[in-house]
This record gives C-alpha cells, sequence and structure tokens, in this order.
C-alpha cells in the first residue's frame, strides 16, 4: 500500500493534534488538583489562625505545619511539571530556586510526621507529663529543628554544585530535576545516604510509639485507639513519602518494561507521588478531628458568609 505525502501529514497532525490534548489534559488535572488540594489547606491555616484553642495546642501546630508545608511543596513542584511540560529544559539557576523548596519540603514531611507521631505517644502513654513536655515554645523549637535537618540534607549540594562544576553550567539548560542540577557524586551518595538515615529514624519512631500506644489501647481507651490509627495513617503517609527515594529506580524499571509509554509513566509517578501524599495530610486531622472539623466546616463550605448575610437581611426593617 502507498501512502501520498498528504496522507503522511495528515497522519502526523492528527498524532501531534493527540499528544498536545494528552499534554494539556494532564497539565490541566495536575493544576486543578493543586489548587482543589491547595484551597483546603488554604482553609485550615484560616482556620488555625480563627481559633486561640488550635494555636496553643502542640498537636495541631505541629499538623498546620505539616499543611503548610504541603502547600510549598505543591506550589513548586507543580510549577516544575508544568515548566518541563512547556520548557521540557530551562536555565540552571531557575531550575535550583524551584528545586530546592521542592526538596526542603519532601524531606520535611517524614520528619513532621516522626514528631507527630511522638505527640500522640506523649499524649496517650505520659499524659501527666504532656502540657510540661509539649508547650507551644517547644513545638516551635521542634518545627526549627525540622527545618535544620533538612537544610543541613539539601544545601551542602549547593557548595558541592559551585565547586565542582564550571560557571557555564550555571546559565546552561537542562530537564529540571533535583538528579540533572545536583549531579555530583558526591551529591548522590549524600543524598542517598541522608534518605535512609531519615527513613530508619522516620520508621523506628512510628512502630516504637505504634507498638506502645497499642498495649495501652488493649486497656479500652478511645484516645488510644484513636491515637493508634492516626499512626497508621502517618505510617501510609511515609510510606508514599518514601516513593520519592525509590523514584529513579522505579521510574526505570517502568521505562524498560512499557518504553512506549514513558510520558504516560512520569504524569502517574508524579501524581501518585507529589499529590496523593498531600490528599492525606487533611484527613488526619482536618476531618478526624472532632474539634478542628467542627470550625473547619465552616470556613470550607463559606457558610459564615451566608449566616452573617442571612442575619443583617433579618434585621432590615420592612
Amino acid at each position: 500500500m502507498n501512502f501520498t505525502p498528504e496522507a503522511n501529514n495528515l497522519t502526523e497532525a492528527v498524532n501531534h493534534l493527540d499528544t498536545l490534548i494528552t499534554a494539556v489534559g494532564r497539565n490541566v488535572t495536575v493544576v486543578v488538583l493543586g489548587i482543589a488540594i491547595s484551597y483546603i489547606n488554604a482553609t485550615m491555616v484560616h482556620t488555625f489562625n480563627k481559633h486561640h484553642i488550635f494555636r496553643v495546642n502542640a498537636r495541631y501546630i505541629l499538623f498546620i505545619h505539616l499543611v503548610f508545608n504541603d502547600m510549598i511543596q505543591l506550589t513548586t513542584s507543580i510549577s516544575l511539571f508544568i515548566f518541563t511540560y512547556a520548557f521540557h529544559s530551562i536555565y540552571v539557576s531557575v531550575c535550583i530556586l524551584l528545586v530546592l523548596p521542592a526538596t526542603l519540603t519532601t524531606q520535611n514531611t517524614p520528619l513532621n510526621l516522626a514528631f507527630m507521631a511522638a505527640e500522640c505517644y506523649i499524649a496517650v502513654c505520659v499524659p501527666l507529663r504532656y502540657n510540661y513536655i509539649c508547650t507551644v515554645k517547644r513545638t516551635y523549637i521542634v518545627i526549627g529543628i525540622i527545618w535544620a535537618m533538612s537544610s543541613l540534607s539539601v544545601l551542602p549540594d549547593v557548595f558541592i554544585l559551585l565547586a565542582t562544576e564550571p560557571l557555564e553550567f550555571l546559565n546552561s539548560r537542562v530537564y529540571c530535576s533535583r538528579d540533572t542540577v545536583f549531579r555530583s557524586t558526591y551529591s548522590l551518595k549524600k543524598r542517598d545516604t541522608s534518605h535512609i538515615l531519615f527513613l530508619v529514624v522516620v520508621w523506628l519512631t512510628l512502630f516504637y510509639t505504634y507498638f506502645r500506644i497499642l498495649f495501652v489501647a488493649k486497656a479500652a481507651n478511645a484516645d488510644a485507639k484513636k491515637a493508634r490509627n492516626t499512626i497508621l495513617l502517618h505510617g501510609f503517609q511515609v510510606l508514599l513519602c518514601m516513593m520519592v527515594y525509590v523514584r529513579p529506580m522505579l521510574l526505570q524499571l517502568l521505562i524498560y518494561l512499557f518504553p512506549g509509554g514513558v510520558r504516560s509513566i512520569k504524569f502517574a509517578i508524579f501524581t501518585t507521588i507529589e499529590i496523593l501524599p498531600r490528599f492525606v495530610s487533611p484527613i488526619v486531622y482536618g476531618l478526624r478531628d472532632r474539634t478542628f472539623r467542627k470550625y473547619f466546616k465552616r470556613y470550607l463550605l463559606c457558610t459564615v458568609t451566608i449566616n452573617i448575610h442571612r442575619k443583617t437581611t433579618l434585621n432590615v426593617p420592612s
């Protein structure tokens, strides 16, 4: 069968249109998911700031820090996703400005979850010392420690880059990711070491707190059972976060198995690793915690504004 040039051009145009529609669809999906989750998270931050009862409780302070951290992580990750789709490559200097906050916030998440599990353990297993240990001041010190530990893991990559790469590299264009920017052997080895160290510490914390709370929960303590279920959710969330650390190997394996679906594989991995864990955070406290849920629903559904409007309307004389 012979094909005319017109037929070939038509086929190429159709394939290009399919590719364009797919790309737009994926970007719109990511942006819509990001906006939806960010709206929920922003409502939670607003709820936290509006009520003093949350600002003096270590549990809610750690939770809202996790939510705020997720908002930064979502914004930078989705920006990277869109840039790589739109431009494929960007300047290294611009890429660093996006990769650093994305990496820092990604590192923060498992550490934050570990401290939240520790807070649950203290509340259930040593309740008499809870108010002494989990003060507001110490909670903010813990948040500072989280950022310091993540910074010590990430910022050395910048100094290694400046020491090992020529200045021309900063003005070159690359496919933006952590491994393409911080590509030195030292950076890769340090990254793997820090990931292993962080995960071992986090998982040991989760296992220890879970089993200690499990023994207390056998006494039919409702708070202990709730704390046990919360730590299980933390474990699921950490499991999702762990996929960030095995992403390169997972990506290579899937591309080897399905060589024709590189774009689809990258989209699926990005959605699963970067977006899905951010969706779990609102469920843990925003929906499961009765006290927070009572205030949160008001702002999420905008019922406060509606009620005020109704009261104003009813008070207007006819």
